[in-house]
């Protein structure tokens, strides 16, 4: 009835997927045939796959002598179509200098695509708030704002609401069980040992349903057998299911489809990848080795690959729920709360198992911390966004209504810090970051070093195999290594970093601040005296002899990662604009490169040779600094690495103005350096980057 619909219906076409001939009408007409035989045999991305996913997996054209329906199922509100699709496959190999080479091949495959009838009344839906961490769907609103277009985002969730009799006693405040129950089935291939604790994992998300009003709402049940249920599919898309994949792939999804006009999910099938299992092996190994002795070897016992197993399956039944990560969760820990025994078991080492703080690497060997402490679990945050996203309120029967209640509870709730939702998606905000546990990395960090210090003597022991070689001894390394890399990552994050928390007009304070100057300067100094200053710990050289590796390679790799994230034009234009806000209370780039010249460059000073570890950090230093002012974007070599530089800056930048000046500084403290250090490497060094600065700064010379 709107005027506003009349318009936009004028004025847009819907999209033509496909044609079909009418076969036979119904006896009323009011039903019509149409054979879609040729249609389900071809290609489309209606059924099939669309142009990105095409892409992503390098398909060709469909071989049609190849792909055959293999099924056709129907159920009360959907058709289940099973086929087999052969494509064409591309496959590009590098081959050096000369060029790419191509070579071809088939990928055939099963596929179950499914024709849902959705419910004829949608959902009442419940607008999206970036201050709880929901998935959500959305459209373009032209008619509730008479004066421009509004995006409407409308949050994923299951419909749940209470049986017709028992209404009365939700309102007053009673549990009670929904019409319509969240049910995931347990797929019969699942190997049986790992059976109980994929059914905890669904199981362990009802006491977050009771803050909501419902008792019972969610279950993990297995599968029907053929004789009890022969109508019983994996495939119906009715059922959710936890499903078992024989892969390789080293991880577990939890997606969902939801109704596009409600939000409404209508199921998920989560994907349990096999190989998982060598994943969170290696994440419990790395950060809990030290403090769990069951950790110390390659294979778990199953008692402990079980309570993994349930981890990772609560957290992806989280993904199905709705939820989205919530990287800010942790930071909300006091990070000497996660050496304390009893303060851990009554509220474990992060407030959300949606947060990638997967355990607890804090806790040291002397703290005792038993598994409860160690692992992540429900908490606090998690049952919160589950009342938010599923309490019913009645009296509100539209998202409109309802709006301004749900924001007032927010904000009162929001009073408690542990309840505060950090997106995966701010590249800015130290406090949401993946992979980082406790209020400050800087002291996390020193503690995670320590029991990486207490890993590397024992790798070679605790990844003994009989009748095997030193493979697993060389990922293990690579992953202590990689640990070290992600404690360094969240140091650096400090540095120009910019904190988000969204806000209604309603609230008081900023929605941006700025990391204070102090604790940038912290993360820099941690990193001087953690990175810079070489991690003689790394370098073992019973593991290289075995493993091939070297400590040139490893440590120069986490140097120049580091590098490049404090010295990219992005970190210091945020250093600048910091500047024009805070002026001399901002922590500005000048302060920075001092910084880092104390702790880089520090035999200058003192006239000592400089090994070939600091030999090629100066050299990354020197040519991740000349990168920012050259002309094009080329691959600069540094001493055995090329850094790939991501551009220069603006003329009018200021950044390039203190460059020039530093580069120029340091040029001169390099040459008298030189002259004074009678170690003839540690002189060809110095005498090679004054010559390469000189080039920088005189480029036509």
């Amino acid at each position: 009835s709107s005027p506003m619909f009349t318009a936009v219906t004028n004025s847009n076409v819907q999209q033509i997927a496909a044609a079909f001939d009418l076969k036979s009408l119904g006896k009323d007409s009011s039903g019509v045939v149409i054979d879609m035989t040729e249609y389900f045999n071809g290609d489309n991305d209606i059924l099939f796959f669309g142009p990105g996913a095409k892409g992503a997996l390098r398909l060709g054209g469909l071989q049609p002598d190849k792909s055959y329906i293999n099924s056709v199922r129907s159920f009360p509100i959907n058709v289940e179509l099973k086929t087999v699709k052969t494509y064409s496959r591309a496959a590009a190999i590098a081959t050096g200098t000369t060029g790419i080479a191509v070579s071809s091949g088939n990928m055939t495959m099963e596929l179950n695509s499914s024709i849902v009838l959705l419910p004829k009344v949608p959902m009442q839906a419940r607008y999206y708030d970036p201050r709880v961490g929901y998935f959500y769907v959305g459209y373009n609103d032209f008619d509730i704002n008479p004066q421009g277009v509004k995006q409407i985002n409308i949050v994923k969730r299951w419909k749940l609401e209470p049986k017709a009799g028992d209404w009365e006693k939700y309102m007053r405040g009673e549990l009670v069980e929904p019409q319509k129950p969240i049910i995931f089935y347990i797929d019969p291939a699942t190997p049986k040992k790992w059976i109980p604790y994929l059914i905890q994992g669904v199981n362990d998300w009802q006491v977050c349903f009771e803050k909501a009003g419902f008792k019972n709402a969610i279950m993990a049940k297995m599968a029907p057998t053929w004789e009890e249920d022969s109508t019983w599919s994996l495939d119906d898309a009715r059922n959710s299911a936890i499903v078992y994949k024989p892969s390789d792939i080293p991880n577990a999804s939890g997606p969902s489809i939801s109704d596009p006009r409600s939000g409404e999910i209508m199921e998920s099938h989560i994907n349990w990848y096999h190989n998982v299992m060598a994943l969170v092996r290696d994440w419990y190994f790395v950060q809990c080795s030290p403090v769990d002795p069951r950790a110390r070897k390659l294979v778990f016992d199953d008692q402990l690959m079980g309570r993994l197993i349930r981890f990772v399956s609560s957290h992806e039944v989280g993904h199905t729920l709705g939820l989205r990560h919530n990287y800010g969760s942790s930071s909300s820990v006091p990070v000497e709360n996660l050496r304390n025994k009893a303060w851990l078991e009554a509220n474990g080492h992060t407030p959300s198992i949606m947060d990638y703080a997967r355990f607890n690497y804090v806790a040291q060997p002397e703290d005792n911390i038993p598994e409860e402490g160690l692992m992540a679990r429900i908490g606090d945050y998690d049952k919160w966004a589950i009342e938010w996203g599923y309490k019913i309120f009645p009296q509100y029967t539209s998202p409109e209504a309802e709006e301004g209640h749900l924001n007032r509870w927010v904000i009162d709730r929001l009073k408690d810090k542990r309840l505060w939702f950090g997106t995966e998606s701010n590249p800015d905000d130290p406090r949401s970051q993946s992979e980082q546990i406790g209020d400050d990395p800087m002291k996390a960090g020193v503690y995670g070093i320590k029991n990486l210090q207490r890993i590397i003597p024992n790798l070679i022991e605790w990844t003994r195999a009989s009748n095997e070689d030193f493979t697993s001894l060389k990922d293990m390394y690579s992953a202590v290594a990689g640990q070290f890399r992600l404690y360094n990552g969240h140091v650096a994050k400090f540095v120009g970093g910019i904190m988000e928390t969204p806000k209604t007009q309603e609230q008081t304070g900023p929605v941006y601040e700025i990391v204070p100057e102090q604790k940038q300067k912290e993360a820099v100094d941690f990193l001087n005296k953690n990175l810079f200053t070489t991690p003689s710990w790394l370098i073992n050289q019973d593991i290289f002899d075995k493993t091939g590796e070297t400590g040139t390679r490893v440590i120069g790799n986490l140097q120049d990662n580091a590098l490049s994230r404090l010295l990219s034009s992005r970190t210091l234009g945020k250093l600048l604009d910091a500047e024009a806000v805070n002026g001399n209370n901002a922590y500005q780039v000048t302060e920075l490169l001092a910084d880092l010249k104390k702790g880089i460059w520090s035999e200058l000073a003192a006239r000592k040779p400089v090994d070939i570890y600091r030999r090629n950090l100066q050299k990354s230093y020197v040519s991740t600094i000349i990168g920012l002012i050259a002309a094009s974007s080329a691959p600069i070599t540094s001493g055995t690495f090329t850094i790939s530089i991501g551009g220069g800056l603006s003329d009018k930048s200021d950044v390039k103005s203190i460059i020039l000046a530093h580069l120029a500084a340091l040029r001169a403290e390099i040459n008298a350096g030189a002259n004074g250090i009678p170690d003839p490497m540690t002189k060809y060094h110095l005498q090679d980057l004054s010559k390469r600065i000189d080039k920088a700064l005189n480029p036509k010379d």
